[in-house]
């Protein structure tokens, strides 16, 4: 850089040949310089007030946006979370079809200790105990004044409770806030739901994650926050489940019955519209598997989808349906039943050793006809008789989204003998569980194409491959209607709802081999309304008996029957259908001469 003198000689020289002062030409000079300096320093000045401002601008522009977004979204609580790991505390509601609430979350509080910081240790176990009974004083006074800085003492608390806890005083009795599942309608729909239970818990937060049911086969649905919080659609109906569980509940108390199932099921969708299994429990406070034991005894069992029975003779009607399809009968074909009959070294007998001679196809499905059944099915052969079972699932678990039907897996024959087709063909020495049955009978009733059981809502019917065809399909409905007006399902007639269905009653097996004499497993398939059918349903007692008269009755016409008819005149208008006249053929009417 190069200064500039103040003073250059050669203007000093010209100013003085002028007469000029040069110290007026130097003070010039440097007023000039000053406000050259002041007019950068000025737009220095007004540059950086420029930028800030419009800094301030953009930064309270994006506020207002944010404050607009946020008046017109909808309201929405905060997830709980836990310092460190974030634990996701919030799960999806479960509702019914119509999007009544089965399961949803209630916000609560846990209780924990802090020993080091209490007051009166001994004052507090005791204050503890007179709030929650269950809790041992002497373990509390233990933990307190042992070594441990941290202590659960109740994972939930109600408000009351907490207010009792509260007034306490003690510093070193703390809440945490947390979520747990709640189900408002108790027992209902139970073994459907399962129960939920917590994952990983933190003092702020606890993870909330599914044990059984649909809580734990749709866990990462119901959880995923991808979802914003879509509920899950059962296809149950809540009005449906609650008045088939109580019609269930008091047949089973009224016959004495160690326990029951109901699947009422939609022969069209698959869909599952109520599924009961008794005893039950609440999924509010979910009680222990069993240890030791008969795993049935458990309210935890699902009848329905666990439970595999020999289902007697609701088998029945699959023999004459496939012998139909075949074509080696028709349903007027007669077939002599008259004993003595034997396959394998081993007689077939009939009910009460009953000889009912000679039946069409028909009438031995009305009359249960056990040597008449066994009949068609050595005609019918072993291998087609396996293949037709199998192709309406009664080899595999049902596919149902509920947990616990993976366990529901069909007990085969281990060698499938002409004495095993035709036990198997009267119910016996095949077991498996209500709800196959329910599928297999949907199958018959919805023109014969394969249904699968569901119990997620669906919005159209299911289009399931062909396994019977129509004809043949309408011709086993007609047979079980006539089960139902002149056969052993006489009780199970509903005025307007026109029932058809086949009664089963199976000897009860003893774990260790043979049969009981006094113990059965009663079941009746229905389905209604015969003429147009639309839903099936399956009832199915554990050792129920009929005392009213003067020797107790264990048969299927006088225990599931009566209970399945008292089901359906209760949720047949809560399905929406309305008593009719049942139609008649045209070749039923006589015309008569006025």
């Amino acid at each position: 850089m190069i200064r500039k003198p103040l003073r250059p000689l050669a203007t000093i020289m010209r100013a003085r040949a002028r007469g000029e002062n040069p110290d007026a030409i130097e003070k010039e000079n440097i007023r000039k310089r000053h406000e050259e300096m002041r007019d950068r320093a000025r737009l220095r000045a007004e540059g950086r007030l420029l930028v800030l401002g419009v800094a301030f601008l953009a930064g309270f522009a994006v506020i207002g946006l944010r404050m607009g977004a946020l008046a017109h979204s909808e309201a929405e609580e905060p997830r709980a979370s836990a310092t460190g790991a974030r634990i996701l505390a919030q799960r999806a509601d479960i509702v019914d079809r119509k999007g009544r609430i089965l399961a949803t979350n209630l916000e609560t509080f846990s209780l924990y200790a802090q020993p080091q910081q209490m007051i009166d240790k001994p004052g507090v176990a005791k204050a503890l105990v007179e709030i929650f009974p269950d809790l041992n004083e002497q373990r509390l006074l233990k933990d307190f004044t042992g070594k441990r800085k941290f202590l659960w003492v109740r994972k939930k608390l109600s408000p009351e409770q907490k207010q009792l806890v509260h007034d306490i005083g003690d510093p070193g009795l703390l809440f945490g806030p947390r979520e747990m599942r709640l189900y408002p309608n108790g027992k209902l729909a139970a073994h459907v739901l399962g129960g939920a239970g917590f994952g990983r818990e933190g003092v702020n937060a606890a993870e909330v994650i599914g044990v059984a049911g649909v809580e734990k086969t749709f866990d990462e649905v119901l959880r995923d926050p991808a979802n914003g919080g879509r509920a899950l659609t059962l296809s149950l109906d809540l009005t449906v489940q609650a008045a088939t569980e109580r019609v269930l509940y008091g047949g089973m108390k009224l016959l004495n019955a160690k326990g029951a199932a109901a699947v009422l099921m939609d022969v069209h969708t698959g869909e599952v519209l109520s599924l009961v299994s008794l005893p039950d429990f609440d999924p509010n406070n979910r009680p222990r598997p069993l240890t030791q034991g008969d795993a049935a005894d458990s309210p935890l069992f699902n009848r329905a989808l666990q439970g595999v029975y020999e289902l007697g003779s609701t088998f029945k009607i699959f023999t004459a349906a496939q012998a139909i399809e075949l074509g080696l009968v028709t349903a007027e074909t007669v077939i002599d039943t008259k004993g003595p009959m034997k396959v394998g070294g081993h007689r077939i007998g009939e009910f009460q050793n009953k000889n009912y001679g000679k039946l069409s196809v028909t009438d031995i499905i009305v009359k249960s006809s056990n040597r008449g059944t066994g009949r068609m099915a050595l005609d019918i052969g072993v291998t087609r008789q396996q293949e037709f079972l199998k192709s309406i699932g009664f080899f595999e678990p049902t596919p149902i989204e509920i947990v616990e039907a993976s366990g529901g897996k069909p007990l085969l024959p281990a060698r499938w003998t002409d004495l095993s087709a035709v036990t198997v063909s009267y119910g016996h020495g095949l077991s498996s569980t209500p709800l196959h049955l329910a599928a297999a009978y949907a199958t018959l009733a919805n023109g014969g194409r394969l249904v699968k059981p569901t119990i997620l809502r669906q919005s159209a019917p299911q289009n399931g491959p062909r396994v019977l065809s129509e004809r043949v399909a309408a011709q086993s409905v007609q047979m079980l209607r006539k089960v139902v007006t002149e056969g052993t399902a006489s009780f199970g007639e509903v005025p307007g709802y026109f029932v058809a269905g086949k009664t089963g009653t199976a000897d009860k097996p003893k774990p260790t081999g043979g049969y009981y004499d006094d113990k059965v497993i009663n079941t009746f398939a229905s389905v209604f309304p015969a003429h147009d059918p639309k839903y099936v349903l399956i009832v199915t007692l554990d050792e129920p008996v009929e005392t009213s008269g003067d020797e107790p009755r264990r048969t299927a016409g006088w225990t599931a029957v009566p209970v399945a008819a008292e089901i359906v005149e209760r949720v047949a208008p809560l399905l929406g259908l309305r008593p009719q006249v049942e139609p008649v053929a045209l070749t039923d009417i006589t015309l008569a001469s006025q």
